[in-house]
């Protein structure tokens, strides 16, 4: 059995025989993979929750390559795909290219080719979780700020001083450095800089007081 933290490969054609020679190549390279015929079964099959990416083919029963795409990214589901085709064309291309595809590749393409735009396509998935895992311990930093806390973060990364910050909140300079040192540490910020990208990653609002 596969670990669920280990990346998995999704193949959907509805080519038998392609589906079984990109398995026995992908096996070969020490990588686990999953095939189906149409999207429908990708859809209902149980997807494990490690690094993943889908190869797709453009045309399919029922739903086409392009449209399944199109239908994940509005679901919200977030999955790099690799574009498989028998007769692309540049507009096809383009359309993929700009919807997120990682690559897009016409039949019949070399095993090398393929092979890279799926260690391309792990490798953006891994660094996506790894963006997602962070913010989502930043948000829990955040929220342990009191209400005081947030406004003197936001009135921070607006670039005000000790002095403006306590002329604004009507507070003492002193009491403006411990919340500030209490708020620094609360959220792991070892400078300026750093509390100014984790704000921006947040979309905390600066220049003025909060709610």
């Amino acid at each position: 059995m596969t670990p669920a933290s280990a990346p998995t490969v999704f193949i959907i054609d509805d080519d038998a025989s392609l589906r079984e020679s990109i398995q026995d190549l992908l096996e070969s390279s020490g990588l686990h993979s999953e095939s189906f015929a149409t999207a429908e079964e990708f859809l209902r099959s149980e997807l494990p929750d490690g690094p993943r990416c889908l190869v797709l083919d453009v045309k399919l029963p029922g739903v086409s390559g392009l449209d399944f795409q199109r239908r994940l990214i509005e679901a919200g589901f977030q999955i790099p795909i690799i574009f498989v085709t028998g007769h692309g064309d540049i507009p096809m291309t383009v359309k993929a290219m700009k919807s997120g595809a990682v690559e897009f590749l016409t039949k019949p393409f070399r095993d090398r080719d393929l092979l890279g735009a799926i260690r391309q396509a792990l490798d953006r998935d891994q660094a996506t979780r790894r963006e997602r895992i962070e913010l989502a311990e930043l948000r829990k930093r955040y929220e342990t700020l009191t209400a005081r806390e947030h406004e003197v973060m936001s009135l921070v990364v607006s670039g005000m001083l000790n002095k403006q910050i306590a002329a604004e909140l009507g507070n003492s300079e002193v009491t403006v450095k411990i919340q500030r040192g209490r708020m620094m540490k609360k959220m792991k910020a070892g400078s300026l800089a750093e509390l100014v990208k984790m704000a921006g990653l947040l979309g905390v609002p600066s220049g003025g007081k909060t709610a």
